[in-house]
């Protein structure tokens, strides 16, 4: 596995920031956090058993499996497990499919049993944090990597000033959840400083943090969809903005890389 210093998403040496077979213009929104993946695939040197926690349809975990590793996910929806099997079978490739939860994760899979384990969006819905993370930090081997993704709080308040809804973007602000409302979907957001707190206090070594979807959500999907000129500039502006924290501090989502002690 890579140190901390080698996880950087652009630069002399970094992987291909799109998933096989991917176009520019639908990797746009992963760029950031496939190359990360990629890099700690690459440096194991070998075939990886991969954890999805809440990964939902396989749009990671198909393209890790077709990168020759051991891949399993684990979601709460059947309806999404079956997507994922299709999914799989159209690639040629094998996924295990687990039902379950975050929270109840070493009901469905053994302790230690995880050289990387993805929770991409699934930490802001969680009932409580603290067990969920407790329950992937055991599912990892001694050594083994977290891939958090979780929603920006701060960008919240930006993207609902910018939009006009001003008392919105206050309650966002002020609100220890980083909720704009009763009608706001998400149970939670994170600061960044809040979450590598979380992730310390589980026992994990944090190895970098990336800002993610930075300025993809500001250009027009049109824009994108039907240039790929347009979409390969983007892609390269997303990977070249991730390590910055004056730009991470405004971007949609953030993707920590974390290493079980």
């Amino acid at each position: 596995m890579p140190p901390a210093s080698d996880l950087s998403t652009s630069g002399a040496g970094a992987p291909d920031v799109r998933p096989p077979t991917m176009s520019a213009a639908r990797s746009v929104h992963t760029a950031v956090v496939w190359a990360a993946l990629a890099r700690v695939a690459a440096e194991a040197h070998e075939p990886l058993d991969v954890l999805d926690v809440g990964g939902g349809t396989g749009g990671l975990a198909v393209p890790m499996a077709q990168l020759g590793h051991r891949v399993t996910v684990v979601d709460p929806s059947p309806d999404a497990l079956a997507s994922l099997e299709r999914r799989a079978g159209e690639a040629g490739v094998s996924v295990r499919s687990l039902q379950g939860d975050a929270a109840g994760l070493l009901d469905v899979v053994d302790p230690a049993s995880a050289d990387l384990a993805l929770c991409h969006g699934v930490l802001e819905h969680v009932d409580d944090v603290e067990p969920a993370l407790a329950a992937l930090v055991a599912a990892l081997r001694p050594g083994g990597w977290l891939s958090v993704l979780v929603a920006n709080r701060h960008a919240m308040v930006l993207a609902r000033a910018v939009a006009g809804h001003l008392a919105q973007a206050r309650a966002a602000l002020d609100d220890p959840d980083g909720r704009w409302g009763p009608g706001d979907p998400l149970p939670r957001r994170f600061g960044e400083d809040e979450l590598l707190a979380r992730l310390a206090a589980a026992g994990l070594t944090v190895g970098a943090v990336h800002g993610v979807r930075t300025l993809a959500d500001l250009v027009p999907g049109s824009a994108v969809d039907h240039d790929s000129g347009t979409a390969e500039l983007l892609l390269d502006l997303e990977t070249a903005t991730a390590d910055h924290p004056a730009f991470r501090a405004v971007a949609t989502q953030l993707h920590v890389l974390a290493r079980r002690d």
